[in-house]
């Protein structure tokens, strides 16, 4: 098996996300409410009964990459959401998909912290759609979650599980 370096894989990665984005954004998003205009903006986000995003470890790095990018002061402060998120939420490597928790990577009055840089497949598809019929089909992140899959294999020499994004992050910080 061919060995990836890390960052060629993060690079495959940002290109695998960014085509994701530029799909969804031409064809799905027009259909959806405007976070711009949500009466209630990041509550989707920061609903701990409604998140339960898990990512991988490629995806955790490219996130850490993008909260270190982040002046002093918000990094820190990203970091302790963390931190506070696995403890409240009891974060568990081995937990079910039922595992939910409060986005630690949502700043109110901002957003996402890494909306341009490293947000996850599943983010990027979620929307308030006022229909099924106009959500993007699940093979759109299916595929390219698989194809971040095969990089982390490429990249690490095995399959690497998903955690929930607050573990997952933790995990793959450098120290």
């Amino acid at each position: 098996m061919k060995i990836l370096s890390k960052q060629l894989a993060l690079k495959k990665v940002a290109r695998i996300r960014d085509r994701v984005t530029a799909t969804v954004r031409h064809e799905y998003e027009h259909k959806a409410a405007s976070c711009l205009t949500c009466m209630t903006p990041g509550a989707c986000c920061v609903d701990a009964h409604f998140v339960n995003i898990r990512i991988s470890r490629l995806e955790a790095v490219a996130i850490n990459e993008a909260i270190n990018a982040l002046p002093p002061e918000t990094a820190a402060n990203v970091r302790n959401r963390i931190d506070h998120a696995i403890i409240e939420y009891d974060l568990k490597p081995d937990a079910t998909h039922a595992n939910k928790f409060a986005c630690p990577l949502f700043e109110r009055g901002t957003g996402c912290l890494v909306h341009d840089t490293a947000k996850p497949i599943p983010c990027i598809v979620h929307a308030c759609y006022d229909s099924a019929d106009d959500l993007p089909p699940v093979g759109l992140a299916d595929e390219a979650e698989i194809a971040i899959d095969r990089l982390n294999t490429l990249t690490y020499g095995r399959p690497q599980p998903l955690l929930p994004l607050p573990l997952a992050i933790k995990t793959n910080a450098k120290p």
